[in-house]
């Protein structure tokens, strides 16, 4: 059992500021350590560890990764593993070796705040025909850059389920021949993994747009197909329902995905969709879709390979 006194009182004295206890149980709101900013608006749960900044959208599972983030001493760190029960030797030299990490553009800009400048004026008229709102925008570190490689381009950044930055990706507002121009790390990582919870069904769909117009557990893939790492962790989770929603020219790639997972008992639903995709349906019409969407079957599977063609399959 967790002493939740000595577990505030070590966040206090290591964050330097004493923390709001919040109506919603085992929670509290700290000053955040990344950014400034004139309220508290870094979230902790005493009790399962969960944090996270909405301001810069750092977050993570364990109070350690904060810690470290925040340089805390070895002493703190001792203490804290003594206070929640991680009984592994801390070495007295704690600094991992680091590996190679995707970071932001230097010249990133959040759009949390708002700003004068024509960029952001344009920036932000992008983003409010695509449907994003203000809400969209903090809880996903939504930016932009005014200059540099990434100029021109929202910055659309996703988390693994440490906190940690591990992809993102650049979309012209001006609708240029290059219209993305993502983060130069592999894209064989999990989107948005910080805020999906595994537990519940997931819906898998091909960009952050999309993602983001579902609101609900939706994972990008940054494509059309799905990797080992994202693969692996929906069967290691013992996800029970999946959602496939892509565009309609991948439904070759959705329908491999749907006899994938259907091999390992999970119970898919393939999205018919029929012009556009879920960034352009928005919130209600892709709610309204994923509920009148039924459970695939093997037989819907056998007719798509009796037809020949997939198309033949979205006019069933």
């Amino acid at each position: 059992m967790i002493d939740q006194n000595k577990l505030v009182y070590l966040i206090d004295r290591t964050l330097g500021s004493k923390g709001q206890k919040l109506k919603k149980q085992n929670e509290y709101m700290y000053w955040t350590p990344f950014t400034s900013h004139h309220k508290p608006k870094l979230q902790i749960n005493i009790v399962t560890q969960k944090w996270h900044c909405w301001i810069s959208s750092q977050g993570g599972h364990k109070l350690y990764q904060l810690f470290k983030k925040v340089n805390a001493t070895h002493e703190q760190l001792t203490e804290l593993r003594e206070i929640v029960g991680d009984s592994r030797p801390l070495s007295s030299n704690h600094e991992k070796v680091k590996e190679k990490v995707c970071v932001l553009p230097k010249e990133f800009i959040p759009l949390g705040r708002k700003y004068s400048s024509t960029t952001y004026k344009h920036a932000m008229f992008y983003l409010n025909k695509r449907g994003i709102t203000h809400e969209d925008i903090l809880k996903y570190g939504i930016g932009y850059c005014e200059e540099g490689m990434y100029t021109n381009r929202i910055i659309i950044p996703s988390y693994d389920g440490d906190g940690q930055l591990n992809f993102f990706v650049g979309r012209d507002i001006f609708e240029s021949k290059m219209k993305y121009r993502n983060s130069p790390t592999q894209k064989d990582i999990i989107g948005f993994d910080l805020f999906i919870n595994w537990d519940e069904p997931i819906v898998l769909c091909e960009g952050p747009f999309d993602a983001i117009a579902i609101k609900r557990n939706a994972i990008p893939l940054f494509g059309k197909t799905i990797l080992p790492k994202l693969k692996l962790k929906i069967i290691e989770k013992k996800v029970k329902t999946i959602y496939i929603s892509l565009d309609t020219d991948a439904i070759v790639d959705a329908m491999k995905m749907v006899e994938n997972f259907m091999n390992h008992n999970i119970d898919v639903y393939f999205v018919k969709l029929t012009e556009k995709d879920p960034s352009d349906l928005g919130f209600e019409k892709v709610t309204k879709l994923l509920k009148e969407t039924n459970k695939t079957k093997f037989s819907d599977l056998m007719r798509m390979r009796l037809n020949g063609r997939t198309k033949k399959y979205m006019e069933i």
